[in-house]
């Protein structure tokens, strides 16, 4: 509570967001809302301790996710790889209009990359999408003493998918909010050897892999979608509402225009590498659907165009 407050009282009507890393030093004329610190220290017990549940809720160790953390308190001179993000919005904000150099979070669906996060907020407004694809306000009772939970795509590859990711959106950008992002340090390595050594088939995308080679893949898929998505549509007139027959012949991540494009279930189409890298993971990288090769079929508009 005290922290959102101090987020409204910072900004004083300026909408506006602040990134706070423990041990970063703050820069020359560089000012940052009271109780940062406090507020980052809580929230990452809290995140620490929603980690824990998920273990033991897997039949694990509780601690068996630790070593990939920062280390608590951490040591001299090292800064964080978890982030507290605070902003304030209310309605002026003009549609299109960005934050801190970022873009408008809007209705976009977001996913994000760490393991979980914790949003907290004076005002309710964030929409999850259920297994059956359904939108729901996730934090319709949510006030300065509750926070929303959000599973990220490190933890659902640790996990080999037993943790599904959390598909959200933003409906109410009309209010103060902390959101802290439990990020696994850059050094560790993402494996799912917990869950084998559980009794687990772990299926072949789910290798060991970096964190800071994990963490930078999924921000260049996540930004090829956002720029995909913010593309102008070609088509004028009265049919501007309509997709354009490049879109519909196009990769919905590269641009690039498909190669043997084959439709998923969920309607969304692929073809070449980006093709093989949704079997792979078995779930669309646009909408999270999960995928089945064998309910894979081609894309009859795409083969028309060819001939």
């Amino acid at each position: 509570r005290c922290a959102l407050e101090s987020a409204r009282a910072f900004f004083r009507g300026r909408h506006a967001a602040y990134l706070y890393r423990a041990g970063r030093n703050l820069e020359d004329g560089e000012l940052s809302p009271a109780c940062m610190a406090d507020a980052f220290r809580c929230l990452g017990k809290a995140a620490r301790a929603a980690l824990c549940a998920i273990a033991r809720h897997l039949r694990l160790r509780t601690d068996v996710f630790n070593q990939l953390l920062d280390d608590t308190p951490l040591p001299v001179n090292e800064v964080s790889s978890s982030e507290l993000l605070v902003a304030y919005t209310h309605e002026q904000l003009q549609s299109g209009q960005t934050l801190m150099g970022c873009p408008s979070r809007s209705s976009m669906p977001q996913v994000d990359r760490g393991f979980v996060t914790l949003v907290a907020s004076d005002y309710p407004g964030i929409e999850v999408c259920d297994p059956n694809g359904h939108w729901y306000l996730a934090d319709g009772v949510s006030g300065p003493n509750n926070l929303l939970l959000l599973t990220g795509r490190a933890l659902s590859h640790v996990t080999a998918g037993l943790c599904p990711i959390s598909q959200y959106r933003v409906t109410n950008e009309n209010r103060a909010s902390l959101t802290f992002r439990l990020v696994p340090h850059a050094n560790a390595i993402l494996d799912c050897s917990p869950i084998l050594a559980a009794g687990h088939c772990i299926r072949r995308v789910y290798q060991p892999i970096p964190a800071s080679q994990f963490m930078d893949d999924s921000y260049a898929e996540e930004h090829a979608v956002s720029s995909h998505l913010e593309e102008p549509s070609e088509s004028q007139g009265n049919f501007v509402s309509d997709p354009s027959l490049r879109s519909v012949l196009s990769d919905p991540l590269s641009g690039a225009f498909l190669e043997d494009a084959m439709v998923l279930q969920c309607g969304h189409s692929f073809g070449g590498v980006m093709l093989k890298k949704v079997i792979e993971m078995a779930r669309c990288t646009i909408c999270n659907g999960e995928v089945d090769p064998s309910s894979l079929f081609p894309n009859l508009v795409f083969c028309y165009e060819q001939l």
